[in-house]
């Protein structure tokens, strides 16, 4: 099965200082594979690359160096853009139009026809709770409500690849019940959904697999059952005990 993702010994440095001679690595020769048809995480503490990782598999950074496949084509094919579903952690969709009206324009903006758009939309509406709240103006949504219609949003073009960047921000129990149920859905359907997320019990119940990322290099590519086993004694560890350690061995 083609993998969803493959980063090739990826380099990414800011450039920094008068003229962009100084630099600032994010990435640091990442090399990694997204399995087609699972859920994977990607975790790490704050300024590790994940961010970075995310938008050069969305093009919207270049790498400075290495090569990244993006659904079995190179990035240079933006056709696969548009297989592709992004959930950002802070949306800033225009808050003057209602939830409908939002979904109706990114769903023109995914090539999705037009006379497809109103069924599509009320059923997404539906999915992830707003129906009722349809024709409000989105600056009367709470920070939930903006999750949940990010959500949506980020279904809109039923993608092969669903990326959701820290999803549970904001969200109720009720809300990440329906995340939970999204990201079973998907995986059932044979598609694969990437998760970037601090919220540990999360990862430990929808990931199949999971990277980690620690200033900017992977420090570790496996399942979460690796992931957690002591390497010393071979005895399951809590996961928050499991990352601390990963993050403090590759500081010190």
């Amino acid at each position: 099965m083609t993998a969803a993702a493959v980063f090739d010994q990826v380099v990414k440095t800011y450039p920094t200082g008068l003229l962009g001679r100084g630099g600032v690595p994010a990435v640091r020769g990442v090399s990694l594979t997204v399995p087609a048809g699972r859920v994977f995480g990607l975790l790490g503490p704050n300024r590790a690359g994940k961010t970075t990782l995310v938008k050069l598999l969305l093009s919207l950074v270049r790498p400075t160096s290495g090569a990244i496949a993006r659904l079995g084509a190179p990035l240079s094919d933006r056709g696969t853009l548009g297989r592709i579903g992004y959930m950002h952690e802070n949306h800033a969709f225009p808050r003057y139009l209602s939830a409908s009206e939002l979904l109706t324009f990114y769903g023109g903006l995914s090539g999705i026809p037009s006379e497809a758009l109103p069924a599509r939309t009320a059923a997404l509406l539906d999915q992830v709770g707003l129906a009722d709240r349809k024709s409000e103006p989105i600056a009367r949504f709470s920070k939930g409500m903006v999750q949940r219609l990010g959500l949506a949003q980020a279904l809109l073009n039923d993608p092969d690849l669903l990326i959701l960047d820290e999803p549970t921000e904001g969200l109720d129990l009720s809300g990440r019940q329906l995340l939970r149920q999204v990201v079973r859905e998907r995986k059932s359907a044979g598609k694969t959904v990437l998760m970037v997320s601090h919220v540990l019990p999360e990862v430990q119940e929808l990931c199949d697999s999971a990277a980690v990322l620690v200033a900017g290099k992977i420090v570790f590519d496996g399942t979460l059952p690796d992931l957690v086993r002591d390497p010393k004694s071979g005895a399951p560890r809590n996961l928050e005990t499991a990352l601390q350690r990963l993050y403090q061995s590759e500081a010190a």
